[in-house]
């Protein structure tokens, strides 16, 4: 338990801002998310699986943009709920997204706000091999056309729920996990839940003082 209390006292709020935002200069307004699809909740959880092997083709602006509400878009904006849920609505998890190969979308890396459903480019460039060496190397985190990663800011939470609020703030990385499971296989792609890596390093990448927690490889399944 005192490893926990460390982390709460490390990791410090970053990149949250009051709601509702504006876009802000230089940020890249993601096409608006649909509200209904072709393949039903219950058809998506039969058919999920952990995919690792992806074709060189990319994914579309529209796809991120709809993978991206399903992990922390907005669905009731006069109380700023979230996709998924979180204790107290604290909203620990900032999502950061490494693009290396989507449609309209220049590479780099990006940060998420919810609040305005758009992206701001944290650094331009193509990360992916140096993500894919601080993940130990697994492969399929360099061939994913995009990489989503969740970052975890437990002052959020703990400073309502004190050191029980760690455990509130990994509950909720599982539920924005299994959002993101679902819209993948709902549209076609497939993603993998990648736990294993070097933290300091996958921060570093994404110039970041919070935790990473997850990562998500997803592209275009090879079968």
């Amino acid at each position: 338990m005192v490893m926990l209390s460390s982390l709460v006292i490390l990791f410090k709020p970053y990149f949250k801002r009051p709601f509702p935002g504006g876009l802000g200069e230089g940020e890249i307004k993601l096409p608006e998310p649909r509200l209904t699809g072709e393949m039903s909740v219950e058809e998506a959880i039969v058919k999920r699986r952990s995919v690792r092997d992806y074709t060189d083709n990319p994914i579309t602006l529209e796809q991120l943009s709809q993978l991206l509400w399903a992990a922390q878009g907005i669905t009731l904006r006069s109380k700023g709920y979230r996709s998924a849920p979180s204790a107290g609505a604290t909203y620990p998890f900032e999502v950061y997204v490494v693009v290396g190969n989507v449609e309209g979308l220049e590479p780099g890396i990006y940060h998420y706000d919810p609040s305005t459903h758009s992206l701001s480019m944290i650094k331009a460039g193509d990360f992916r091999a140096e993500l894919q060496s601080a993940a130990l190397d697994q492969e399929w985190v360099g061939d994913a056309p995009v990489d989503i990663i969740l970052v975890a800011f437990y002052e959020r939470t703990t400073n309502v729920y004190g050191e029980r609020g760690v455990r509130y703030v990994h509950m909720e990385a599982g539920h924005i996990g299994q959002n993101l499971y679902l819209q993948a296989t709902a549209l076609g792609l497939g993603t993998v839940a990648v736990g294993a890596f070097h933290d300091d390093r996958v921060a570093a990448i994404l110039e970041t003082e919070g935790a990473p927690l997850y990562i998500f490889p997803v592209g275009v399944p090879v079968d």
